[in-house]
C-alpha cells in the first residue's frame, strides 16, 4: 500500500474510533476494568478485624505474631490486544470484511486506553505470533498500531490460538487487561493456555463473524477454497447431509468458544459484522 493512502486509512480509522472512544467507551471501559488490579505494598501487624487470608505466614512465622499483607489498587493499567489476522478473517457478505471490524474494534478500544493514560500492546498472531508491540502510552504509539492492523501481511494464514495465549503468559508478567480479537473458527483446544492465562489477567474474547458464514447455501456443486489451508474442495451443497455436517463443524467451533471462555472465567462479546460492535461492547461493560 502507498504510504499516502496507508496515511488515508490510518486517518479515516482515528477519525471514526476516536469518537467512539472518547464520547462512548472511556468512561464504561474504565468502570468495568479500574480498580480490579491490586499491587502488593507492605506489610503490617495483625489489626482485629483483617482478613486472614491476607496473613504474610512467613514475616508471622519470623516475628512471632500475626502480620497482614497490604495491597492498594493499580492506578495504572495495561491493556493486551491480540488480534487474529489468519486467513479467516479476510470474509465478509455484506459491507465489510470481519478483518476490517476486528482492526476497527481494536483500534477504539486502543484508544479508550490511551484516553485515560493506560499503557497498549498488541499481539498479532495466526498459528505464530506475527508481530508483538510492547505495551506503551501515548498517541503516537496507539497510531503505530492502527497502522500494524491495516497494513501487515501475516506469514501464515493459519490459526493457533493455544500458541498466542502461551506467548500473552511468558511476555505479560504483570496483571492486564486482554482483548482477543477473533473469528473462533480455530482447530486447536485451547482450554489450558485460557485457563493459565486467566489467573493472571482479565482476558475478554470479541467474536466477530459473519452471518453467512452459519449455513452452507444450496446452490449446487461448487469449488470451496479453506481460506486458512488453501485446499481447495468440490462440495455439493445441494446434499442435506453435506449442508448439516458444515453446519454442526461451525456451531461446535462457537459453542467450544463460548464454554471454554466460561469455565474459565473469562467475559464473550459475539458481534456479526452487519451488527453494531459499539453496542454490543457498551452492552458487555455495562454487565460487568
Amino acid at each position: 500500500m502507498e504510504t499516502k493512502d496507508l496515511l488515508k486509512k490510518v486517518r479515516k480509522i482515528e477519525i471514526k474510533t476516536r469518537r467512539l472512544s472518547d464520547h462512548i467507551f472511556s468512561g464504561e471501559y474504565h468502570t468495568s476494568f479500574k480498580g480490579r488490579g491490586m499491587t502488593f505494598s507492605e506489610v503490617r501487624q495483625y489489626q482485629f478485624g483483617d482478613d486472614i487470608r491476607a496473613i504474610d505466614w512467613n514475616v508471622t512465622a519470623r516475628y512471632n505474631e500475626p502480620y497482614v499483607k497490604v495491597f492498594e489498587e493499580e492506578r495504572e493499567l495495561t491493556m493486551m490486544l491480540m488480534v487474529d489476522i489468519s486467513g479467516s478473517e479476510n470474509f465478509g457478505t455484506k459491507n465489510q470484511l470481519k478483518s476490517e471490524i476486528v482492526t476497527e474494534i481494536a483500534a477504539t478500544m486502543a484508544f479508550s486506553a490511551t484516553q485515560n493514560n493506560d499503557k497498549i500492546g498488541l499481539i498479532l498472531f495466526s498459528d505464530q505470533i506475527e508481530l508483538y508491540i510492547p505495551p506503551k502510552k501515548g498517541k503516537s504509539h496507539v497510531l503505530r498500531i492502527i497502522r500494524e492492523l491495516i497494513e501487515f501481511q501475516p506469514k501464515s494464514k493459519k490459526t493457533d490460538l493455544s500458541q498466542a495465549l502461551k506467548f500473552l503468559s511468558s511476555t505479560q508478567k504483570k496483571k492486564a487487561i486482554v482483548f482477543v480479537i477473533s473469528d473462533f473458527m480455530v482447530d486447536d483446544d485451547y482450554e489450558k493456555t485460557l485457563k493459565i492465562a486467566g489467573k493472571k489477567h482479565d482476558i475478554t474474547g470479541v467474536r466477530v463473524y459473519d452471518i453467512r458464514e452459519q449455513k452452507m447455501p444450496n446452490i449446487g456443486m461448487v469449488e470451496m477454497e479453506d481460506a486458512e489451508t488453501g485446499e481447495i474442495l468440490v462440495v455439493n451443497t445441494g446434499s442435506k447431509k453435506a449442508r448439516l455436517s458444515y453446519e454442526k463443524q461451525y456451531q461446535d467451533k462457537v459453542s467450544y468458544f463460548k464454554d471454554i471462555f466460561s469455565k474459565c472465567g473469562s467475559g464473550t462479546v459475539n458481534t456479526r459484522v452487519d451488527e453494531s460492535y459499539v453496542t454490543k461492547l457498551l452492552g458487555y461493560f455495562k454487565s460487568r
